[in-house]
């Protein structure tokens, strides 16, 4: 850490040897993760209302989230070590600046959609553009806030900060829904949302490059992966799979420079396991959440009134953000869940969530299928990730970071869409797609998934 730049932030002066990130310094990374995330989930729970205002068939809305998917998953690795070069305070604010031009042209593309100064189909193709933006730049902020966290912290206290910043995603999917509805503004109808979030995404912005000191990093950033609020990456009485090369703040010994790691294949045998389920699974959670909107709107009659499907949906996709919630802060951690029992035992509880969304026909049963299938899904998604992170060694992190929040984004190319229209030809044939990932995940996370003693034992 540089301790000339610590001391010199107002009102913190830290130990040159505890390696604390000051709490200030966590507020402003916490906010950067945590408006991405509800300014997404509010988008979510409007699109499809505006779709069925804009007479745009489901399918094709679905499709519009591909573009900008497939630039996060070529995109996110690529920011990821750019980081390590150029600093992790600029490419956060890359990421926030493609977030607020994203939102702030998606809305104002869907306003004039919605008011027929453009048709359906020309409305559709400008929001795809837009949104990718999101895809190109966004994907810039979750590697470089992971990184600055991992590489100002002391191995102590290292976890305990991965695991705040990331549950940040957690709180982020249930304001998004829950505050959409109240952000709906008479005079922009459901676009409120965008514009709402591209603001407060400004001032964090503002915050961001008032408050956060540069850094020029020399060294990747060490740490465990953020998304994953995990008891095996979160119990301080076990090392870490190369805690002995991870010496704290004051000793001499650094880890390995960037340009001596050796580059990590996708398809690296300690990984591949791992990121399979990550696919398959991730693909079997994108349809879900492709389809739930729509689900709401028919199950419920509100295709005739759109504008009164943001209520319902906003409160079906939070209850799910909730449940993942329950997920990862209490089941996790309360039963001390290793990567592969979690991964496991949420699929399981995924799918029977899914089977219950399958025959739900009125809200509280929706709420219910969707809340099930979150939680094995909140799950499902630390056990994968911590899972990659515990196959390699710590310098290989940041590289495995990457590759992670690549295969996140993998599953959201044509998941989504290819739900919704199987959905929209035969909802029997959609959700049996789903099971059937879901089951794949089962049958391939028991042959190739590593114990979890394995994977925690000490390297």
């Amino acid at each position: 850490m540089d301790h000339a730049e610590t001391a010199g932030e107002a009102g913190t002066v830290p130990s040159p040897t505890t390696g604390s990130l000051p709490r200030g310094r966590l507020v402003l990374l916490y906010l950067v993760m945590l408006v991405t995330a509800a300014g997404n989930t509010a988008m979510q729970s409007v699109m499809p209302s505006i779709g069925t205002a804009l007479h745009v068939q489901d399918f094709w809305i679905s499709l519009a989230y591909t573009w900008s998917a497939l630039l996060w998953m070529t995109c996110a690795p690529m920011w990821a070590r750019r980081s390590d070069r150029r600093g992790r305070k600029a490419m956060m604010a890359i990421g926030l600046t493609g977030f607020i031009a994203s939102f702030s042209l998606c809305g104002l593309t869907l306003y004039f959609g919605l008011n027929g100064m453009l048709g359906g189909v020309a409305t559709l193709l400008a929001f795809a553009l837009c949104r990718s933006l999101y895809g190109l730049f966004g994907s810039a902020a979750p590697p470089a806030v992971q990184a600055y966290v991992a590489s100002r912290t002391s191995r102590a206290e290292r976890t305990q900060a991965l695991s705040l910043i990331s549950s940040s995603f957690g709180l982020g999917t249930v304001l998004g829904p829950a505050l959409a509805p109240m952000l709906i503004l008479p005079a922009l109808g459901l676009v409120s949302p965008f514009l709402a979030f591209a603001l407060i995404a400004v001032v964090v912005l503002v915050a961001l490059r008032l408050r956060l000191p540069d850094d020029t990093p020399a060294f990747a950033g060490r740490g465990e992966v953020m998304a994953a609020p995990f008891s095996a990456n979160s119990n301080s009485g076990r090392r870490d799979a190369s805690a002995d090369s991870d010496p704290e703040p004051g000793h001499s010994t650094l880890p390995p420079p960037i340009t001596d790691v050796a580059k990590l294949s996708w398809f690296d045998q300690r990984l591949r396991p791992w990121l399979v389920a990550g696919l398959i699974g991730g693909h079997a959670q994108a349809a879900v959440m492709g389809i739930v909107g729509f689900l709401v709107l028919d199950r419920l009659g509100l295709r005739g009134d759109p504008t009164a499907g943001a209520g319902p949906t906003g409160l079906v996709l939070m209850a799910g953000a909730m449940a993942t919630l329950l997920a990862q802060w209490g089941i996790i951690p309360l039963f001390h869940m290793g990567p592969r029992a979690s991964c496991l035992s949420g699929m399981v509880l995924a799918a029977i969530g899914v089977a219950l969304l399958s025959v739900a026909q009125d809200l509280h049963g929706i709420t219910l299928g969707i809340a099930l299938s979150s939680m094995g899904f909140g799950l499902f998604r630390p056990g994968f990730t911590a899972g990659a992170s515990l196959s390699v060694s710590r310098a290989e992190q940041g590289q495995s970071a990457g590759i992670v929040a690549s295969t996140n984004g993998a599953a959201y190319i044509v998941a989504p869409a290819i739900g919704v229209w199987l959905y929209g030809h035969s909802p029997v044939v959609g959700f049996t797609v789903i099971e059937l990932l879901c089951a794949a995940v089962l049958v391939l996370g028991w042959r190739g998934m590593a114990d979890d003693d394995a994977l925690m034992k000490p390297r």
